[in-house]
């Protein structure tokens, strides 16, 4: 067995560990002793020093040691069993909620022991509850430990103690059986086995605080190799996918010319960057994979449609997917304004497009004549099938799940070609996320707003103060613009935010009975909201009265207010895409933050940015310190950001360093790529394809 690596040792060849320990350590996805090794504390507590009793501090964790003053069964809400510890310095009470008469029996008066846990105020003054117990004798006393104690993540049937137990067999099998160094000297910042050691046994003179916070140099050792793992898997599905052909698409005809030529604008200096980067892309023969963030109302779908016009040049189809109707419209609308005239037919597909109406259209794809097709995820229907499609174009792609994009990919798939890839949000993703979460794909940042556009005013208001909101929406809407009036919840409840909104619109009725006002929700019929989402861009309704339905896919330029109440329930990334419905025209805009009686710190701290800057990327990179990456990142990947040593925020300093070593070891070691990707993230696929 000495020839083994530790990858190739099962947990059941340890002292003590069974079957059934073993199932239970397969939960924790512990399979084999290197395992083990790479199941990291979560945090350290100091049992090296002993504190006096006289000097215990509430919700402090202690080593404490004295002799048992009484001990007895006492009733109050819940029996317990309270003793009394005491050392020159002072006494304490030990509780016990749960007991066996033969601890009742072991703690006798007289009895001295040494006593770990946390210092809590209780009904008897300060007490621990459940303290770990060890019995001393004077004649022999017991050595302190001479590490800091790792806390490890455990499942049901799992103590800490046995866990601690289990890896420190493994931290002395290290001795005599090989741990496989993966990363090549010219990345190996320190000894692989040396850090784990450490890690899981630091000795008590290392900072304690320092380990806490994750900052310690072999903390950082392994963070490093676990960012590393994530954005090899991610590189490697990049290769997988460019493993395919693609059709190059060589746009040999004047369209692009002409389309621009048309356009009642110039685009921006960032629009034509990122437009010149996917033409590029396109040329190739294997599949784009291009990622193109633009804070709300940078033009992305003025890119989109350069490179849908490019598809469409070169001969084939090109599909657009939105994950609403609301949005899926509005492509529609831009589409058609600007390529009808250029004789280019703009096929349509989602839930509301039945009968014959879809007939025509299914057919339409079918055989090519609608050469760019826009939708909903009913674009990937089984009955929904094109003639030679080339490109497909994702928007807010954070809200589609992997199978939903995968299976408008496979719409285009012919032999070994699939079509070339290209999403947009307009949700600013932090660099840090962007180059960890989509180190599959290149980046695109159309980083300028057309001019002529002037930032929103943001103001924060209690609710105390709402009469003179209405006031303030009155004289909007009198003087000729229009303005939203967005309801939110924090119970993720369409027909709960529906209720708030329809009891919104009437209050606002009755307050103002000369204004027009329109009410959409997620709980009406698609027609009905689409028709009351259309009569306010016509102008035909002065207030539109809604729930956050409105946050994509409404643009109406004459819409100059915006209220926003219990704006504190939302994530800053939401807070702004919705603040981004007004401000689309020449007017000075406004956003009203009407905000409820009972605002969390971190509510406030969320409504002081809103305030200060209008910058989605600042406001991303603020969001991602409030709220964390698994929540800014959404629906991409289920589990993709569950780091087990790794911060993005904290170690992102790290990310260049480890795109290069990615890139590195894919080209000259690649079984050691590999190898690293199973070690930190299993053998199962953790990323779908996309």
């Amino acid at each position: 067995m000495t020839s083994q690596s530790l990858n190739q040792i099962s947990v059941i060849k340890l002292n003590g560990v069974g079957a059934q320990l073993a199932l239970r350590l397969s939960k924790l996805g512990i399979e084999t002793t290197q395992d083990l090794l790479f199941h990291l504390p979560l945090r350290y507590i100091d049992r090296t020093r002993v504190s006096a009793i006289g000097g215990a501090q509430p919700n402090t964790e202690v080593v404490i040691e004295g002799t048992i003053r009484g001990c007895d069964v006492v009733f109050g809400r819940r029996r317990s069993l309270l003793c009394r510890l005491q050392d020159n310095t002072g006494i304490i009470s030990l509780r016990f909620f749960h007991f066996s008469s033969a601890l009742r029996n072991n703690l006798k008066v007289g009895s001295h022991l040494r006593c770990y846990g946390e210092v809590k105020i209780g009904s008897s003054g300060l007490e621990v509850y459940h303290p770990e117990c060890q019995f001393l004798d004077p004649a022999h006393p017991l050595p302190l430990q001479q590490y800091l104690t790792a806390v490890y993540p455990t499942t049901e049937g799992i103590s800490q103690q046995r866990m601690r137990g289990i890896i420190l067999q493994v931290l002395s099998l290290m001795n005599e059986h090989q741990l496989i160094e993966l990363l090549p000297e010219k990345l190996k910042k320190s000894s692989l086995t040396t850090v784990l050691k450490f890690i899981h046994q630091p000795p008590n003179t290392a900072a304690i605080e320092q380990l806490n916070k994750g900052e310690h140099p072999s903390q950082q050792r392994l963070a490093f190799e676990e960012l590393l793992a994530h954005n090899l898997s991610l590189l490697k599905l990049r290769q997988a996918v460019q493993s395919h052909k693609a059709p190059p698409l060589c746009n040999k005809d004047h369209l692009r010319g002409r389309f621009l030529d048309a356009l009642p604008f110039e685009l921006t200096g960032a629009q034509k960057r990122v437009s010149f980067e996917i033409q590029k892309d396109l040329y190739n023969s294997y599949p784009m994979l291009r990622l193109v963030q633009g804070d709300v109302g940078s033009g992305k779908t003025v890119v989109a449609a350069l490179a849908a016009i490019q598809c469409v040049a070169a001969g084939k189809q090109a599909a657009l997917m939105a994950p609403t109707e609301i949005l899926a419209e509005q492509h529609r609308q831009s589409f058609e304004a600007w390529l009808n005239p250029l004789g280019i037919q703009i096929g349509w597909i989602t839930g509301k497009v039945k009968g014959q109406a879809r007939t025509q259209q299914l057919g339409a794809i079918k055989d090519g004549s609608a050469q760019i097709v826009i939708g909903t995820h009913a674009l990937f229907q089984e009955e929904v099938s094109f003639r030679d499609l080339a490109l497909t174009i994702i928007d807010e792609q954070h809200r589609f799940g992997v199978h939903q994009r995968l299976a408008l990919k496979e719409k285009g798939r012919n032999d070994d070609q699939i079509p070339h890839q290209l999403t947009m949000t307009a949700t600013p993703i932090p660099r840090t996320l962007a180059m960890s979460a989509y180190a599959d794909l290149d980046c695109s940042v159309i980083d300028q707003s057309p001019p002529g556009r002037s930032p929103v005013n943001t103001v924060v208001i209690a609710d105390c103060n709402r009469q003179k909101v209405i006031d303030r929406v009155q004289k909007a809407c009198t003087n000729g613009r229009q303005a939203y009036w967005v309801c939110t919840l924090i119970e993720e409840s369409d027909l709960l935010e529906a209720q708030a909104a329809e009891a919104t619109a009437a209050e606002l009725h009755l307050l103002l009975p000369q204004l027009k006002i329109g009410l959409a929700h997620g709980k009406q019929k698609t027609g009905e909201k689409s028709a009351t989402i259309a009569q306010f861009k016509a102008g035909k309704t002065q207030l539109l009265v809604a729930t956050t339905v409105v946050e994509v896919g409404v643009d109406v330029p004459n819409a100059s207010l915006m209220v926003i109440e219990n704006p504190e329930r939302l994530g800053l990334a939401q807070l702004h895409q919705l603040r981004g419905r007004v401000g689309r025209g020449k007017e000075e805009s406004h956003c009203v933050l009407l905000y409820g009686p009972s605002l969390s710190q971190q509510g406030a701290e969320r409504l002081k940015i809103m305030r200060q800057t209008n910058d989605g990327f600042k406001i991303a990179e603020m969001d991602l310190k409030l709220r964390g990456a698994g929540e800014v990142l959404g629906t991409r990947q289920t589990g993709e950001m569950a780091f087990r040593i790794a911060d993005l925020q904290r170690d992102g300093h790290l990310l260049p360093e480890i795109k290069l070593s990615a890139e590195l070891l894919l080209d000259q070691h690649p079984l050691n790529a590999q190898a690293i990707i199973r070690r930190w993230l299993g053998d199962g696929e953790r990323y779908g394809q996309v």
